[in-house]
């Protein structure tokens, strides 16, 4: 006798991670492979495809939650009816962007003409995030680079993209700096690299003292623009308004 079709159909064993939060499964790939994975790191390539989509919809629902401990009635309030969503895109897609993209692709191309004189990129426009806060972090940056003839020569809008993926991330500006230091010196082995950056902190001035009118402003040099006061001097020169 046959058995009914429904009767031998039978589902598919459910896998072991089902149901498991996809931030789980990337937290665990990070700690499996000893990676950190602080707020100013990049963590792409522990993402597999179609993952942040759904990163997308769980940050989503904690943000509602974040909401609704706030005492917000986001079903009534026609304004904050979909900010969780907006919220989410908002931190994953847009200004911690840099924490979950690829470094952006560089065309990089001989120093044939051995170039050796000082050159400076800026202003460039800094988008951030205070890591303590989450607040916005806004200001410009300069970029002084002293090349060699084994010197990796990128296009100047290259400039602009690893500036913008680095600081898409919620860092604090010291080491924001830093960090964009050393991918290009990594990426074009100059013989001298400066970097200037002056930025306005939300943290300091929508909260805490309110003081508005305050800005930071750092520096890192490295190579010949630590041995070399003129060089230094000279760069900080050409900066409109840092003289």
């Amino acid at each position: 006798m046959l058995r009914p079709l429904a009767a031998t159909m039978t589902s598919p064993p459910p896998t072991e991670d089902e149901g498991t939060p996809v931030s789980v499964k990337i937290r665990e790939r990070l700690l499996a492979a000893r990676k950190r994975f602080h707020a100013n790191d990049n963590i792409a390539e522990f993402i597999e495809p179609g993952e942040l989509e759904k990163l997308l919809d769980e940050v989503e629902l904690k943000m509602q939650g974040v909401l609704d401990s706030l005492v917000i009635d986001t079903d009534g309030d026609h304004n904050t009816r979909d900010t969780a969503r907006r919220v989410a895109k908002m931190y994953l897609n847009e200004v911690f962007k840099g924490r979950y993209a690829s470094q952006p692709a560089l065309t990089e191309f001989p120093n044939a003409e051995h170039l050796n004189e000082l050159m400076i990129v800026g202003p460039l426009t800094v988008r951030s995030a205070c890591s303590h806060h989450l607040c916005p972090v806004i200001g410009k940056i300069w970029i002084g680079i002293l090349p060699n003839e084994h010197t990796n020569v990128i296009g100047l809008s290259k400039y602009a993209r690893l500036v913008d993926w680095v600081m898409g991330r919620p860092q604090i500006q010291e080491e924001a700096v830093v960090q964009l230091a050393d991918l290009i010196i990594e990426k074009t082995q100059p013989d001298g690299l400066a970097i200037v950056m002056e930025a306005s902190h939300f943290c300091m001035s929508w909260r805490g003292v309110r003081e508005t009118d305050s800005k930071m402003l750092n520096s890192v040099m490295r190579g010949v623009f630590l041995k070399d006061a003129n060089l230094r001097r000279e760069f900080l020169s050409l900066i409109p308004g840092r003289s």
